[in-house]
């Protein structure tokens, strides 16, 4: 009997190529041709699960995401029980991180697939919805540790957000060896250091362990 094909893995399979392509020449080279080749399959084997290079190109960040998505929950789970706020957000902001050969990976297709949303409108949706999700959810997060007493009261959930956000910028300084992978996390650990009190951060700790902490609802 011939072989049943597993349209999803291959699918996954194409979208890793295009990664690696992206990855290794650069998103000029990112063509249907190119990608089929470094699949080892046919332009038409390509074009049977992918109509146009901006289906591929979306399925590949979709794909990218969910990846991403995995890696922070095996990292949660990680973290036992319970973990507390801090360690969920700087598990969330290395994840964002090239910082090895996976996150590195699906943080370039990350930016080429933002160069090519800023040409392409159906993308440029797709993508900022995207955006807005995850923002939304750090927020969230983030106003959460604020009315658990994690974080003062005083700060601004929309500002510490976007703060946040901006420690990914480290990004292009960490692909263009500007700053070295310790220099990036030292910043990230100073700035959650002064996002959460460190007395705070060590006292719940040790009641979490001791009793009954509420089930936290950043539990991925």
């Amino acid at each position: 009997m011939p072989k049943k094909v597993d349209h999803r893995e291959r699918r996954e399979t194409i979208a890793r190529a295009l990664w690696r392509v992206v990855e290794q020449r650069g998103l000029a080279h990112a063509t249907m041709r190119e990608v089929a080749q470094e699949a080892n399959i046919s332009l038409g084997q390509l074009q049977h699960y992918f109509s146009s290079r901006t289906a591929m190109l979306t399925f590949a960040m979709e794909f990218a995401s969910e990846q991403t998505s995995q890696r922070v929950g095996e990292g949660l789970r990680d973290l036992g029980h319970l973990p507390h706020p801090r360690d969920v957000l700087r598990l969330m902001l290395i994840e964002m991180l090239p910082l090895h050969p996976d996150a590195r990976a699906t943080s370039r297709m990350s930016a080429a697939y933002v160069l090519e949303a800023l040409h392409d409108q159906g993308l440029h949706a797709r993508a900022r919805e995207g955006l807005l999700q995850g923002r939304a959810m750090l927020e969230a997060l983030v106003r959460q540790a604020i009315a658990d007493g994690h974080i003062d009261p005083d700060r601004d959930a929309t500002v510490e957000t976007d703060l946040l956000l901006a420690l990914t910028g480290f990004t292009t300084l960490l692909e263009l060896n500007v700053i070295e992978p310790r220099d990036a996390l030292a910043a990230i650990d100073h700035h959650l250091d002064r996002l959460f009190a460190r007395r705070a951060y060590h006292s719940a700790t040790r009641a979490r362990r001791g009793s009954g902490y509420p089930a936290s609802p950043w539990n991925l």
